[in-house]
């Protein structure tokens, strides 16, 4: 009797449950909890893979070193009279004299002794010093753009709202992203792709752009658009701007972007605010070129370009532009979630309507009625009222698995549908042979309560056995399933556990209700 007791609380207590985590799914008002979510075969959504143009990671990385060699050789008073990125990933040095050679030597291994020298040569009394980063370096610098590139997507796709994305990573510089849901396919490609790399620059006010139009471009400056759209016309014009190639300040100090309305023309416009070290950087940009324009670059588009009026303190700025209020919540999200160590390059894109993923679930529930029904209809005809008792535990089987899916917030696939099925008909294979090991006991001439007592001892372990290692085989495909394979693995797992539970516990209880408490004395079976 206390055996059946602690039976019953168990079942009460899991039935109990497992209702709790489906109302919100069949009734989302009634219960604020999460639902069961459906994946991206069943709601519709987008599918993409992108690849990480980690070259462009080492010309960034290349680019930098070049800023700050030139940089520290003005300081040290190191004469050059040529500081280049060549070949995209190399950096080419001129010297003019002997001189000015030793120091540059002593400087080189004192300030960037992980530079590799590629070539040394001299012509016209010109020593040109050929470097680039070793094999070692440049592969950690595209192994760590493909590792940052993969959890800044994921804090955009976090921030955009979207209920359980499936973003990973796929060999070496690939990345998978699959987004459930998702209407607005566009504005999501345009989100997950921008580099968002924000960048202050001076403008070059002492050439003229005109000039650098026709192809006089000066020295250690570059021509970028500030481009804007008219909201009548939908007409978009280019504005030139001769800006100074040195970046001032990145965005790499941001501690936060919000949307803000402009109080005098409602406007929306992004607010930034920079860590104490931007901050520093701002205020000294701002006051050592008051009276100077300072163009705010993102992505080598200008967004504004104002003039300086007075050193500006406190780590506060702003990016203004031609923006809807969508335009500047989703610049907002790149700039919070960081830049892209490198561009990436959409390589396949696939989108599933919702009336597909409609279809696909209406023919997954009809297929699992139509089996279900067939199983219920045989452990009736086969198995008269042991039958009744083995539908009664495959019906709450079904329920507990998705429960199972809501509780753990796992993704309902199509081939988790498929999961499900087959479920059924294991956890029905389960009830089979206890009964066939009761139909036994019986003809041996046990009684009722003897004859299942020992059907249940000695079928459980060959049921144990047998869903053990199928709950092996799912674990393995979890792990190193991607997408459908995944939720079919998820699916399958929780089912081989209800199975276990409704077979073992439930079932059970039910005939112990009827020979212990009913006094049964004929199985019908």
């Amino acid at each position: 009797m206390k055996n059946v007791s602690w039976k019953f609380l168990l079942v009460i207590a899991v039935i109990v449950a497992a209702i709790i985590y489906l109302i919100p799914t069949f009734r989302p008002t009634w219960w604020p909890h999460k639902k069961i979510n459906l994946g991206l075969d069943l709601q519709g959504g987008m599918h993409l893979v992108l690849e990480v143009d980690t070259i462009k990671a080492v010309e960034s990385n290349v680019e930098r070193i070049g800023q700050e060699m030139r940089s520290l050789l003005k300081k040290e008073r190191v004469r050059q009279i040529g500081l280049d990125r060549i070949e995209g990933t190399k950096i080419a040095v001129n010297i003019p004299d002997e001189v000015n050679l030793k120091k540059f030597d002593a400087f080189l291994d004192k300030e960037f002794k992980g530079l590799r020298i590629l070539s040394r040569s001299t012509k016209d009394g010109i020593t040109t010093i050929v470097m680039d980063l070793p094999d070692g370096e440049t592969d950690q610098i595209k192994e760590m753009a493909t590792r940052q590139a993969l959890e800044t997507i994921r804090n955009r796709v976090d921030q955009f709202g979207v209920a359980e994305p499936d973003i990973r990573r796929q060999g070496d510089k690939r990345i998978l992203i699959q987004l459930p849901g998702i209407q607005d396919t566009q504005r999501a490609k345009d989100l997950i792709g921008k580099t968002a790399l924000l960048e202050f620059k001076l403008l070059d006010e002492t050439n003229d752009v005109n000039a650098a139009l026709k192809g006089t471009i000066p020295r250690g400056s570059e021509v970028l658009y500030q481009v804007t759209e008219d909201p009548e016309t939908n007409r978009i014009t280019k504005t030139p701007y001769l800006i100074k190639k040195r970046t001032l300040l990145t965005g790499a100090h941001l501690t936060d972007a919000r949307v803000q309305i402009d109080s005098q023309y409602g406007d929306p416009y992004v607010s930034l605010s920079f860590d104490k070290k931007g901050g520093r950087i701002f205020g000294k940009i701002t006051g050592e070129n008051v009276n100077k324009r300072l163009a705010i670059v993102l992505d080598d588009r200008v967004y504004s370009a104002p003039v300086i009026q007075d050193k500006i303190t406190g780590g506060q700025a702003r990016i203004t532009g031609s923006f809807t209020t969508e335009e500047a919540n989703d610049l907002a999200i790149a700039l919070r979630a960081g830049a892209l160590p490198a561009p990436v390059i959409y390589l396949e894109e696939r989108t599933v309507g919702p009336s597909l993923g409609a279809d696909s679930i209406r023919k997954g529930l009809i297929s699992m009625l139509i089996g279900g029904v067939l199983v219920v209809l045989f452990m009736i005809i086969y198995y008269k009222g042991a039958g009744i008792i083995a539908n009664i535990a495959l019906i709450l089987n079904i329920i507990l698995i998705a429960a199972g899916l809501a509780g753990f917030q796992a993704t309902l696939t199509l081939p988790g549908i498929a999961a499900i099925i087959l479920t059924i008909g294991m956890a029905v294979d389960a009830n089979v042979l206890i009964f066939e090991r009761i139909r036994e006991e019986l003809k041996l001439g046990k009684t009722p309560r003897a004859a299942v007592e020992a059907g249940y001892d000695r079928a459980s372990l060959t049921i144990l056995d047998a869903n053990v290692t199928t709950l092996i085989a799912a674990l393995v495909l979890f792990q190193f399933g991607t997408g459908p394979v995944k939720g079919f693995a998820v699916a399958l797992s929780l089912g081989v556990i209800a199975s276990l539970f409704t077979a073992l516990i439930m079932s059970r209880l039910i005939f112990d209700y009827f020979l212990m408490h009913r006094r049964v004395t004929r199985l019908s079976i």
